[in-house]
């Protein structure tokens, strides 16, 4: 028999059972006749009791001893796959042995770790800001970028901090009623057109500071650029600027050009700023750099997007499908509205998505049968994704909120 010591455990296995596996790390340890060469497969040897060491875990060697005796490797749910993995692979022995079912669950197993490792680096990375302080250390004005940034992009690091963070959310809500309340009739006239412009000045001059503040302490210009939450502050404050730019070149036409020419200019440059004030709608997405559960929310879309894309697969399938046997029972009833199959479209979207608006419905009874058809399926098909989403979701921000308490 050889003696083996794993870990402090003493286990014994005949010669010639291990011959029969000589790949193996004992199988060679039970071939080999070279002093040296055994001395190099094992840990220690012990003269005295002839035992050779092997700093191992015993638990799994357990499992591997059984594997000597019987020819089968078994795989127990409660072992950590990458560490039996790791063990198997040091003993020398190959995954094949083990059987079908428990090959399953452990390949199984380790796709959910590694999905859950790469999840928490993810995780981590929302919130790499926050552990970037350091990186201003022997850099130019090295200190005072640093209180800078934590001022801006920190809000736990102090009440300052904290109460620039409130200050930046509560401009973007100004900021978006403000533009809200200059499309109501009432407000267009000249006192109130007056104040609207106020208060977009005193909102782009804030988003503005913040911008050169978070661009003066950023430790890196080219990850600054780089940065999604950088590029919407910029989208931010850019229509406030583009704006007045455009006015002013509306002025100018007024003075040199024809009068003709000038209305002309003067619809187009209408149209053009009205485009450029919508653009001020992207400043709710500001409030994501503050908010937990928008962060978690966007990340959840990031890491579902294969669910969501074949979410979208479906409905255009059961769009089409059923825009094409609305119309082919309702096509010849007068004054239907299914006259095409694209027309038919709207119809099916609004029924698979269940909000069933009632501007086209179906006449005969075959077409009240489709519809039924085409709702119930849109009921199945949006029940299926809702529960996987939400736990994600709810999992995520958990995760990210217990993140941003530890940091």
């Amino acid at each position: 028999l050889l003696n083996i010591n794993v870990g402090g455990k003493l286990f014994q296995i005949a010669y010639k059972v291990l011959a029969q596996y000589p790949i193996t790390r004992l199988g060679k340890l039970a071939l080999y006749t070279d002093p040296v060469k055994k001395l190099q497969l094992c840990d220690d040897y012990l003269v005295q009791k002839n035992e050779y060491f092997f700093d191992r875990d015993p638990s799994i060697f357990h499992y591997i001893f059984h594997f000597y005796r019987s020819g089968v490797l078994w795989v127990m749910d409660e072992m950590c796959p990458s560490n039996f993995v790791e063990e198997i692979e040091y003993w020398g022995i190959h995954l094949k042995y083990s059987q079908r079912c428990c090959r399953i669950l452990l390949e199984e197993k380790r796709d959910e770790l590694s999905e859950y490792l790469k999840i928490e680096k993810e995780l981590e990375a929302e919130l790499e800001p926050l552990e970037s302080g350091t990186q201003f250390d022997g850099k130019f004005l090295g200190q005072f970028r640093k209180v800078v940034w934590n001022l801006i992009e920190n809000p736990y690091s102090s009440v300052p901090a904290k109460i620039i963070a409130v200050m930046s959310s509560f401009f973007v809500l100004i900021s978006i009623v403000g533009m809200t309340l200059s499309t109501v009739e009432e407000m267009k006239n000249k006192i109130a057109k007056m104040w609207m412009e106020q208060m977009e000045m005193i909102c782009a001059i804030f988003f503005t500071s913040e911008y050169l503040m978070r661009l003066i302490s950023s430790s890196s210009f080219k990850n600054f650029l780089r940065a999604a939450f950088n590029a919407i502050d910029l989208v931010a404050i850019l229509p406030f600027y583009i704006q007045i730019l455009f006015e002013n070149l509306d002025d100018g036409d007024m003075q040199y050009h024809e009068e003709l020419h000038k209305v002309e200019n003067v619809s187009k440059l209408g149209k053009v700023l009205k485009l450029i004030k919508l653009m001020r709608i992207f400043r709710i997405l500001k409030l994501a750099r503050h908010s937990t559960g928008l962060r978690a929310f966007s990340f959840t879309m990031r890491q579902c997007y294969q669910q969501v894309c074949c979410l979208l697969l479906f409905i255009a399938m059961g769009v089409f499908t059923f825009s094409a046997l609305i119309h082919s029972v309702e096509h010849d009833v007068p004054g239907t509205d299914f006259t095409s199959i694209p027309c038919a479209w709207w119809w099916a979207a609004v029924s698979l998505s269940t909000v069933g608006y009632g501007d086209t419905v179906p006449d005969t009874i075959l077409g009240r049968m489709v519809a039924f058809v085409c709702i119930s399926f849109g009921i199945i098909l949006n029940g299926m994704p809702i529960s996987i989403l939400y736990n994600k979701f709810s999992d995520y921000y958990a995760k990210l909120k217990a993140h941003e308490m530890s940091q």
